[in-house]
């Protein structure tokens, strides 16, 4: 089963529920599957970790920890404020993500 989101990689976007309500970030992973996204800078969490290679000390780090899309909306390209996304056809008929506020095509 195909699940289409609105929230891609790369996009900009606003948690409007939970405790991260109100931050801005950009979409580092999406996991489609679980519904959830990665926002950077959002949702920090501390994690214990036993040392290894890559961090001889070990210790606790902080981490971005997923947050489920349906608490995520896109920030409108033009008007920098969070915006619904809808779906339309292009001038060459491609399917593509437009802002529903402004009508601006999300790249």
């Amino acid at each position: 089963m195909s699940v289409k989101l609105h929230i891609k990689k790369g996009d900009q976007v606003q948690v409007i529920a939970g405790d991260s309500k109100g931050q801005q970030g950009k979409v580092l992973k999406v996991e489609v599957s679980k519904q959830r996204a990665i926002v950077e800078g959002v949702n920090i969490v501390k994690k214990a970790t036993k040392p290894n290679a890559k961090n001889p000390q070990g210790g606790i780090l902080e981490q971005e920890a997923p947050i489920h899309i349906s608490n995520l909306m896109l920030i409108d390209p033009k008007s920098g404020k969070p915006t619904k996304v809808g779906r339309k056809k292009d001038a060459k008929g491609k399917l593509v993500r437009y802002a529903k506020k402004s009508g601006e095509e999300i790249k």
